[in-house]
């Protein structure tokens, strides 16, 4: 049960790493990060929409009970977050934004702190360090100087959306398919923000001419949005939810840190950005923080989030996870 937990949420982290270098050309191109998003999320939903309703077996009132769940999902783990990091990178740095973000899993561990009074056990803790150690390394934030205020606040805001990802991802799911409930987020949260997009609020721009993609030239702009739309997003969300199902959401959101490891792969291999030897040595962090918290025990009333699961065969996640 917790050895797959830890291939889907790693999986999970490999796939939500491949954004970075397909997003970048679009952007390059024109296109708005809301829009990006929103198509991302949308086609996200759609790809899974079949296996969702398929899941669901003509079980509608199961979204009607589960709604809160679903708005929470969409808005929160998979729009929130992305927003506001996008937000915050308008006025810091890129690797500090990401750095700040992913304090997530240390805000879930003093989450877990403040609410039982019971202090994390001292794997959990040294974990954490080196976790966030590694990133600090993997990121490379040297030489900033002064910080905008208001970007600070908007990567927290990203930070708090990411550390929700990962309680909502592993609350009881009410009877809703894992698939079922990554498409309606997904779709929910595409619906919301293109609503917001047409007030003027975030700008909603695309960009239909060919994309440059390096050691590929130009190609259709379908080509990156296509790996974004069925490997980042689709099955990178519900590989993260089923993740999370198994693992918890303190150890998944922990796992989740990899993904930093695996974008600087993935951008060394598609954008030719080869990572030096301090972020490597971030990498070796990291994981070393993983496996650190991975080995501690659990102990009775220590943690915030709910107990993992144990599958239903009926519940729809045997399919999903046989799908992809």
């Amino acid at each position: 049960m917790r050895t797959s937990g830890l291939f889907f949420a790693l999986a999970a982290a490999a796939a939500f790493g491949t954004s970075g270098p397909f997003v970048k050309p679009l952007l390059d191109a024109g296109w708005s990060p809301a829009a990006a998003v929103a198509v991302r999320a949308a086609g996200g939903g759609l790809v899974l929409l079949i296996p969702a309703l398929i899941a669901l077996r003509g079980r509608f009132g199961l979204l009607l009970k589960a709604w809160k769940l679903v708005l929470a999902y969409g808005l929160i783990a998979v729009i929130g977050a992305q927003v506001f990091y996008f937000a915050s990178i308008s006025s810091l740095p890129v690797g500090v934004a990401l750095l700040i973000e992913y304090t997530a899993p240390i805000l879930l561990v003093l989450l877990a702190w403040a609410r039982t009074r019971i202090a994390p056990a001292l794997l959990t803790i040294v974990g954490a360090a080196l976790s966030v150690a590694g990133l600090v390394l993997v990121v490379d934030p040297s030489g900033v100087g002064g910080l905008d205020v208001l970007g600070v606040i908007f990567a927290l805001l990203a930070a708090l959306c990411l550390a929700g990802y990962y309680l909502i991802s592993a609350l009881p799911s009410q009877g809703l398919p894992p698939v079922t409930l990554v498409s309606a987020g997904l779709l929910v949260g595409a619906a919301a923000l293109v609503l917001v997009g047409l007030t003027g609020l975030v700008p909603l721009r695309f960009s239909f001419d060919p994309v440059v993609m390096p050691g590929l030239g130009e190609v259709s702009w379908m080509v990156p949005m296509g790996v974004v739309v069925l490997v980042a997003t689709a099955f990178a969300y519900v590989s993260g939810l089923l993740g999370a199902i198994r693992l918890g959401s303190r150890v998944a959101s922990f796992v989740g840190l990899v993904e930093v490891l695996f974008a600087v792969l993935f951008a060394w291999l598609l954008l030719g950005e080869v990572p030096t030897l301090v972020q490597g040595l971030g990498g070796a962090l990291i994981v070393a923080g993983v496996v650190l918290v991975k080995l501690e025990k659990e102990r009775p009333g220590a943690l915030v989030e709910p107990e993992p699961i144990t599958p239903d065969p009926a519940s729809g996640i045997a399919f999903s996870a046989t799908t992809r």
